[in-house]
């Protein structure tokens, strides 16, 4: 398996919009071409977080993937956002390789905690969240913040536990 963790800087701006694009084109009910364009302007204006907090996934010469996280809380906690593998790659392991390297890379940074979010029809992703090691939250605990992610189904993950 050719696979590697690159940097946002060697890709041009669209690379974003157009993974996001492609990975939740399997329903319309995810598709929000605006926000994906705003979270390909966000990295891209930003090179020095993206590259610092994300990194493309690629097999061989082609990119699969990207994901992303914000340190903003750290060490506290980061909150992994952005988390996408192509349709074409979808269900061969790469997403779990893209998460798990994440993981390391959000520990390593000294984050004591990591949430991630998703939806509850989603079930390949939370299949594929609680395999590394994320444990579902209850709702009613839930802060202000991750209430507004939008989502229904919580996650996270304790570096700290035993």
């Amino acid at each position: 398996m050719d696979i590697h963790f690159t940097k946002f800087s060697n890709y041009n701006r669209g690379l974003v919009a157009d993974l996001l694009s492609d990975a939740y084109a399997f329903d319309d009910k995810y598709m929000n071409i605006d926000q994906f364009r705003e979270s390909d302007d966000f990295w891209f204006d930003n090179l020095d977080i993206a590259d610092r907090c994300g990194f493309v996934t690629t097999l061989g010469s082609e990119v699969i993937g990207f994901i992303s996280w914000d340190p903003r809380n750290m060490p506290a906690y980061a909150i992994i956002g952005d988390n996408c593998i192509v349709t074409k790659h979808k269900g061969e392991g790469y997403g779990k390789l893209q998460l798990q390297e994440a993981v390391n890379r959000i520990a390593e940074n000294g984050a004591k905690k990591i949430f991630v979010s998703t939806n509850i029809d989603l079930v390949p992703a939370q299949r594929m969240y609680e395999s590394v090691g994320f444990v579902k939250l209850d709702n009613s605990t839930l802060e202000s913040w991750q209430i507004a992610q939008n989502c229904e189904v919580y996650y996270v993950m304790d570096m700290c536990a035993g």
